[in-house]
């Protein structure tokens, strides 16, 4: 098909080339961003930010997923299904870390990347993501926390590769720096030098010697706008292109790569990767025993089921719609109970007019139930609802790639939020189908007050047509009577493994003729098909033909709806190239799903600037009739045979517009999804959808393809940065606006989904010819937002006298100005041990006073490891001596079970026991003061020497304290290790300081 490319696609493909060999000469700052910057700098041996994340990642997960499930052979397995969201998932926190070395903001920023010696500022920077992350987490906003994660990877990965620290002979990662009360290593000072001159592209034994004899760390300095000037003496990042190198002290100390060309320290290398892998590994284990293994699979999506989001319109003449989708909801629910994945995520979200919300949400189906339960048909008036405001709602609080479905017989209210609600549902990749339902007589006097109105059209639901095609859902026009029936759509797509074999639309008056592909891993193939057909041939790949309108035949069986067909082809389904003819009076639009483990992810990328080589993610749409890269991964099989795979750009109809033939990147570890890329000539000037066809892993052919409609333009709009938000202040958010076109007026809109922004917009923005223009807008966050929610924060860009458009999104966390980020302590007061050699006769014993020193208070305790019992008190627990003698009033108590002791040793005080393998004892409700200590006391066989407390402050805040027969230190506590009378006489003063402390209190 001919395509007028524009000014725009011809200078961009003459620079194309000339970029691409830039960046094999280029410089850049941490390990590469992913696989293709090692092709781009021919550094095939290198690993990469990408490469220890994604391992990282599957690593914890697949540990997690091991002690939950008690599966313990999953570690043996070789394909593991950890489902398509766990992928997405990853992709999230590999593009946020990627991203770093991407936007403005942050790539040459030094905090960022542990650069210039900065090394206090960029721990700071780490423990803010960390809050961030656990803030989120808490506050089921996932996005935004695996947002925060990938720039937490990114930071604390450079600090192993842009630092001294594997030059100082550490052989174990840093803990300090995600743990403040680890011991910290001093940072050379400014006039303190560190390097000395190095004249060749590989630098040994160019680090000063004092700094290893005192053991002072530092790092490399580089050349930027942004970056501190090098002092005279000190250290260059080195590369290249690195023109610091030049400077006294010449050379560099980066391990990014195994290239001298581009790492003067490219033979730590690999241990510098290494420690960076324990690192981020380590980081994840932290987070999941911080918020619990419940929530991080959650957090990567897990085995997890697709998300059931209903937006209900409530006015008095839905009662049937709200019945058919409780039914709906209930039979999807006893579907999932005997499944191995997580049920899922339940949303509901009401509306009327003039109110939308709130949002219902639930883990829990029988949670879920109630709210769908509590739901009733009441008021009406005019006839346009607050529509899109709920949908708005249901897509920032969904996952990514959510089924969401609108039941309503309304038109929308609010049609000023259909750029927002469509910029959403494409960035989140979710689908939006409307049941809307429309009766040809008028609606009895309970319902709305139509009846002196005309019968609904569609054309009063033009924007929801136009939102459903975009977003790859269906728009459906039928009845009451039909409403309980058509409804079944629900549980078709919502299915476990749901994937789209072919998705077009067909013009009226033609017998529109097309094809889809089943292959052997598909089952339960449903066609899907809105509009009115007056004729429908099916034939199977074998030549066997059925008229399913006119005829039952083995082929397939159909239901018919006004307004709708679900045909569904029957077993056993013959493998091949089937063919559907079909013709209509009016638009038809078809979809063919099936269930299938095979699937894929893709996005649009291009050749990042000369300083940071790479693939960078498209935000948005991308530039038409400019170059571009495809990037896809194919999910739920095992690496396909070389060059199997290729891609086609699809138009409206199924056409094809452009064949994209697809690399492979190399061999994978397990577990882990390959990448296959192509160079796209030209982004088609249509909109278009992704198909994806080849061989599987078994060589049999298949196909697969996106539903969502991508939509080329001629302008970006690009955030600048992505701040977090802090209660009762203030925040900007800078972005830039691109025009690949003419000059022209464009109008920028602002809209979240909390109502912060202070002006939403329109604003008017001239952009000259291949030009671009900044600007900001404002929020202002309530003091009393909820730490950890985010804010979905939507821009679209409108050109005044055309059809260009774009959008950018961005997920703003509220963190409060004095967010407590120091863990509580625990600090060994004395042990009892003396193992002989036969372990079984006798036990050990160990006392630590907990506490959080910070306001938070402690908030709860857990036995992660160890054979043992532990016992807490809320007041000092009886002398060594007298421990003995008062077990014997514990015994009764149930596992954690709270007790008012009325023993005269023990005072009215709390107490409780923990083993292993139970659940965090919740001491927030003994409503101890802010800074009170909890005392705890650890009893153990000496056959188990070692054991593992898991202690959180009410910030989220966890500590993990380690206990062993030969107790020197509890985690980061340390304690001289005492015997005989010594150890009695730290205990007596021990408990008896705090203890007084704290009587008057208690």
């Amino acid at each position: 098909m001919p395509q007028d490319r524009g000014t725009c696609g011809r200078r961009q493909r003459q620079m194309f080339w000339s970029l691409l060999l830039c960046l094999l000469l280029s410089p850049c700052m941490g390990f590469f961003p992913s696989f293709w910057s090692k092709v781009l700098i021919l550094s095939f041996d290198s690993y990469t930010h990408q490469y220890i994340t994604e391992q990282a990642i599957i690593k914890v997960s697949l540990e997690v997923l091991r002690d939950t499930t008690k599966q313990r052979d999953l570690q043996g397995e070789k394909n593991i299904y950890l489902g398509r969201g766990f992928w997405r998932a990853v992709r999230d926190v590999v593009n946020s870390n990627a991203d770093v070395d991407l936007k403005s903001a942050t790539k040459d920023n030094p905090v960022y990347h542990f650069d210039s010696e900065r090394i206090d500022d960029s721990i700071a920077k780490l423990r803010e993501f960390w809050t961030r992350i656990i803030l989120s987490v808490r506050a089921k906003e996932y996005a935004g926390a695996r947002h925060s994660l990938g720039q937490l990877f990114h930071a604390l990965q450079d600090f192993y590769s842009h630092s001294n620290w594997v030059e100082m002979g550490k052989k174990s990662i840093y803990l300090h720096l995600l743990q403040p009360d680890e011991p910290a290593v001093p940072v050379a000072k400014e006039d303190t030098p560190t390097c000395k001159d190095c004249f060749t592209p590989t630098c040994r034994n160019n680090l000063l010697p004092t700094l290893k004899n005192s053991n002072l760390l530092t790092t490399g300095y580089t050349t930027s706008s942004s970056f501190p000037f090098k002092p005279k003496g000190k250290c260059s990042h080195g590369g290249f292109f690195d023109k610091s190198r030049l400077l006294s002290a010449t050379g560099g100390i980066n391990k990014d790569t195994t290239s001298s060309i581009f790492s003067p320290h490219h033979y730590l290398h690999v241990e510098a990767a290494g420690l960076a892998a324990i690192a981020t590994q380590t980081a994840l284990r932290d987070l999941k025993d911080t918020v619990g293994p419940k929530a991080f699979l959650k957090l990567f999506s897990v085995r997890q089921a697709p998300a059931l989001v209903f937006v209900m319109d409530t006015t008095g003449s839905m009662f049937e719609e709200i019945t058919a989708a409780r039914l709906r909801a209930h039979s999807i629910i006893q579907s999932r109970a005997s499944r191995a994945e997580q049920p899922g995520t339940f949303l509901l979200v009401p509306f009327h007019d003039p109110e939308f919300g709130p949002v219902h949400e639930a883990d829990d189906p029988n949670q879920f139930m109630e709210h769908m339960e509590t739901l009733m048909a009441l008021g009406g008036g005019d006839e346009p609802e607050m529509c899109f405001s709920a949908i708005q709602l249901a897509l920032s609080r969904s996952p990514p790639e959510s089924e969401i479905f609108v039941f309503t017989d309304a038109s929308p209210k609010d049609a000023y939020l259909f750029d927002a609600v469509k910029a959403l549902a494409l960035e989140k990749r979710s689908k939006i189908t409307f049941l809307l339902t429309e009766e040809q007589t008028q609606k009895s006097s309970s319902r709305r007050k139509r009846s002196s109105k005309k019968p609904l059209s569609p054309d009063r639901f033009s924007l929801y047509s136009s939102l459903s095609l975009v977003s790859g859902g269906m728009a459906v026009f039928t009845t009451n009577s039909d409403i309980h029936k058509v409804s079944t759509i629900v549980e078709d797509n919502t299915a476990v493994d749901k994937v789209t074999l072919f998705r077009a639309k067909s013009d009226p008056e033609l017998m529109s003729v097309h094809s889809f592909r089943v292959d052997s891993s598909v089952e339960n193939i449903i066609l899907h098909i809105t509009g009115t057909m007056t004729e429908c041939i099916l034939t199977s790949p074998s030549d066997k033909r059925q008229s399913i309108l006119r005829e039952q035949g083995h082929l397939a069986e159909l239901e018919h709806f006004q307004g709708f067909y679900r045909i569904k082809l029957l077993p056993p389904v013959q493998a091949g190239q089937w063919k559907l003819q079909a013709k209509s009076d009016d638009h038809l639009t078809f979809t063919v799903i099936g269930d299938s483990s095979v699937d894929f992810l893709y996005y649009f990328a291009t050749v990042t600037n000369n300083t940071h080589p790479g693939l960078a993610r498209v935000e948005g749409s991308p530039v038409a009739g400019a170059p571009a890269f495809l990037v896809l991964t194919v999910t739920g099989q095992s690496s396909p045979p070389e060059g199997s795979f290729y891609a086609t750009l699809l138009g409206a109809e199924g056409e094809s517009l452009q064949e994209v033939k697809l690399n492979q990147s190399s061999s994978v570890p397990a577990h882990s999804l390959e990448e296959l890329v192509g160079f796209v000539d030209y982004v088609p000037t249509v909109p278009f959808s992704v198909q994806l066809a080849g061989l599987d892993s078994r060589g049999k052919k298949l196909e697969r393809v996106s539903t969502e409609k991508i939509q080329p333009t001629h302008v970006q709009i690009k955030m600048m940065s992505t701040p977090q938000l802090v209660p009762g202040h203030h925040t900007v958010v800078s972005f830039t606006i691109y025009n690949h076109g003419p000059a022209q007026l464009f109008n920028i809109t602002a809209d979240d989904d909390w109502g912060y922004l202070l002006t939403r917009g329109p604003h008017r923005l001239f952009v000259k010819e291949q030009g671009s223009s900044d600007a900001e807008v404002s929020l202002l966050t309530p003091a009393t937002a909820q730490a950890g929610a985010t804010v979905t924060l939507t821009l679209t860009v409108h050109a005044l006298n055309s059809l260009e458009s774009n959008y950018a999104v961005a997920f703003l966390t509220v963190v409060p100005l004095d967010a407590d980020r120091s863990p509580p302590s625990c600090s060994a007061a004395w042990i009892q041990s003396d193992c002989p050699a036969d372990c079984t006769k006798s036990s050990w014993r160990v006392s630590l006073v907990v506490s959080d020193d910070v306001h938070s208070g402690l908030a709860a305790l857990q036995m992660q490891k160890g054979g043992g019992v532990l016992t807490v008190f809320s007041k000092p627990p009886p002398m060594e001596d007298s421990f003995e003698e008062a077990l014997p009033d514990l015994e009764h108590q149930r596992p954690h079970k709270n007790k008012t002791t009325g023993h005269h040793r023990h005072h009215h005080h709390r107490t409780a026991r923990l083993r292993t393998g139970e659940s965090p004892l919740n001491v927030s409700v003994w409503r101890l003061a802010s800074s009170q200590p909890l005392w705890v006391v650890y009893t153990s066989s000496c056959c188990s020497a070692q054991a593992e407390l898991l202690v959180w402050d009410k910030a989220g805040n966890m500590k993990r304290c380690i206990l062993t027969s030969d107790q020197q230190r509890g985690q980061s506590d340390t304690t001289t290790e005492i015997s005989g009378t010594g150890r009695a006489a730290l205990t007596g003063i021990v408990f008896l300081l705090v203890g007084l402390l704290w009587s008057p209190l208690m």
